[in-house]
């Protein structure tokens, strides 16, 4: 495909995969609050099982559980963006896994599947916060003005596309309503942990709308904190199930 960049994305501590997402943007790339949930996922799964990548971007998530040997074939993947569906396929031949890849909302796109592994990584923070940051480059935020439309949606649908012992694992990133997504995992999973915890410093382009920011966290939107000179946000990485 014409006019395409690469990324690296660590795996572990010796080994990284390689994936292309178009130049200009329309298919986000991995940030920190991926990684952070990639780590978390390998440190839970015991054995390989039929994963969905939920919100896949490039693929990055899925085929970093491949490359583990965490994800059973076929992969599963999709995203909203149109962008999507060619650079998973293209990624994921790359990396020698296969996967089946749909463009579409949230569960649209499996009606009748169960999955082992549902991995979300759909848009997650405040929209007016999405607009302004470094992370949505030409991909679509709808995620409301306290950012958890998306989120909460998915935990009230997820339990139906589980497999008995499915396990759903999801972030939580406290430039949302962090305190509004918790409450509804706990009404929908009977078992919700917490698997890591991350503070992050806000990028300066965001540091420059702090009169946004501290009137979007007095309407209980997001959290943030200053620290050591810092403004700074969080990443909780989550497991739910049902027993």
């Amino acid at each position: 495909m014409p006019n395409q960049t690469e990324y690296k994305f660590k795996i572990d501590t010796d080994n990284e995969i390689l994936l292309s997402v178009p130049q200009g943007g329309g298919v986000f790339i991995p940030t920190g609050t991926t990684s952070l949930l990639f780590k978390a996922v390998c440190s839970y799964i015991r054995k390989p099982g039929k994963v969905l990548d939920l919100g896949c971007g490039s693929g990055v998530v899925g085929i970093a559980l491949h490359k583990k040997g965490l994800a059973s074939v076929p992969l599963y993947a999709s995203d909203v963006s149109e962008h999507t569906v060619d650079y998973v396929k293209t990624n994921s031949l790359r990396h020698h896994c296969p996967v089946i890849v749909k463009c579409g909302s949230l569960f649209t796109p499996w009606e009748n599947e169960k999955f082992d592994y549902i991995v979300n990584d759909v848009s997650g923070i405040a929209e007016e916060i999405a607009t302004l940051s470094p992370w949505y480059d030409k991909v679509s935020c709808t995620s409301g003005v306290d950012g958890t439309l998306l989120t909460v949606e998915v935990i009230q649908n997820a339990s139906k596309y589980m497999n008995t012992g499915g396990l759903f694992f999801f972030p939580v990133i406290s430039l949302s309503n962090v305190e509004k997504i918790l409450t509804e995992a706990n009404k929908n999973f009977s078992h919700v942990e917490k698997l890591f915890h991350k503070e992050w410093p806000l990028p300066e382009m965001l540091c420059k709308h702090r009169a946004m920011l501290d009137n979007v966290q007095r309407e209980g939107h997001i959290e943030i904190v200053e620290k050591f000179g810092m403004v700074l946000y969080f990443t909780d990485i989550y497991v739910a199930y049902n027993t």
